[in-house]
């Protein structure tokens, strides 16, 4: 399964051609996306048009939606954060740290556009999408 970030999905929906879009579009309707419940809000928040929104919203409907956090996930990312700020590296958001936690967890591989998982992947157990 391929969780694909919020960074994959504001340039899939922006029409941004590149390898990372174009895996996305190819693995649509595959059974293999994944949204996050985060990654949902985080996206359809950025939308200025209600109209695009909602056609947003109803395409989504078909991408099996996950629950991200919980206190499992929210234990495990406070210790990868802490993991990663020993080794000098500082993530910039909590919610990639927990994107990135749930996707070690659950054994998902990440699709993304964003440097931080980058550093999760050299130091972590993240896999990512190719």
């Amino acid at each position: 399964m391929v969780l694909v970030d919020t960074s994959v999905w504001i340039d899939y929906f922006n029409g941004v051609r590149a390898r990372r879009t174009d895996l996305l579009d190819s693995l649509l309707g595959t059974g293999t996306v994944l949204i996050g419940d985060l990654i949902l809000a985080e996206l359809l928040q950025g939308f200025v048009s209600d109209a695009d929104c909602r056609s947003a919203a109803t395409l989504l409907e078909e991408v099996p939606c996950v629950t991200l956090g919980g206190r499992e996930i929210a234990l495990q990312a406070a210790q990868n954060f802490r993991a990663l700020r020993r080794r000098g590296v500082t993530v910039r958001k909590t919610i990639d740290v927990i994107i990135g936690t749930h996707c070690i967890v659950h054994q998902h591989e990440l699709l993304h556009s964003d440097r931080d998982f980058e550093v999760m992947a050299r130091y972590l157990d993240l896999k990512l999408a190719a």
